[in-house]
């Protein structure tokens, strides 16, 4: 499924039935507002984001993307009629996974979709971590033990993940919450120590895995 979030009818219509005669699944929304409320019902493989847009802009509804644990993954591609070099590299630093400058042709923006689609697709297939008994299949958001599935909340799921794409390397509970949660997060270091807590309860036996430096921190041992 493709969202195109897009308040010109004619541009809507054109990449909708581009996208459908393609073969993709595809829905279209002119406002922030409709498509944050149907990203709540269902999520999609890539977001088509138009910049201007009435109300919260496209850079602002990307931001909200980037900085919710459901939506982040997801890639964003953004069309707009802004074409300088400044404006590409701010929506890039952004989040954004590319950027096309109004107008464009629909062979163009098909192929771009495909390559980020398939840049995504390569990503999860190569995200497969290892630690002992313990594996993580990032795209599947799948960890087991012994090859037996163990259930995540999604923080517990993301710091395992950084500390397994880290073997080794200790870090201070400040740079667990800077890394693990959202970067501007201000917050109790106690939080970075009860989702250690829990994810080594569920980790049963491969907890010896996630060793306490004592003054200083975690690491993954491996």
């Amino acid at each position: 499924m493709i969202y195109s979030v897009e308040d010109d009818q004619a541009i809507r219509d054109l990449v909708l039935y581009a996208l459908r005669q393609a073969g993709y699944e595809a829905e279209g929304f002119a406002d922030g507002k409709s498509f944050m409320e149907a990203m709540r019902d269902k999520l999609p493989d890539l977001v088509l984001m138009d910049y201007m847009l009435p109300g919260a802009d496209g850079g602002k509804l990307m931001a909200q993307m980037r900085h919710d644990e459901r939506t982040r993954h997801i890639p964003v591609i953004m069309l707009t009629a802004k074409d300088s070099e400044m404006d590409k590299v701010r929506s890039l630093d952004a989040g954004a996974d590319d950027y096309i400058v109004k107008p464009f042709g629909v062979m163009e923006l098909l192929s771009r979709i495909r390559a980020v689609l398939r840049r995504v697709e390569k990503k999860e297939v190569l995200e497969q971590l290892s630690a002992g008994p313990v594996t993580m299949d990032v795209g599947r958001h799948e960890v087991k033990v012994d090859g037996e599935e163990i259930i995540l909340t999604n923080k517990e799921f993301r710091l395992l993940h950084f500390l397994m794409s880290n073997p080794g390397l200790v870090f201070t509970r400040e740079q667990l919450l800077n890394k693990v949660w959202d970067t501007d997060y201000v917050g109790d270091t106690r939080t970075v120590d009860m989702h250690v807590r829990t994810l080594r309860a569920k980790l049963g036996e491969a907890a010896v895995l996630i060793e306490t430096k004592r003054g200083v921190g975690y690491r993954l041992v491996n």
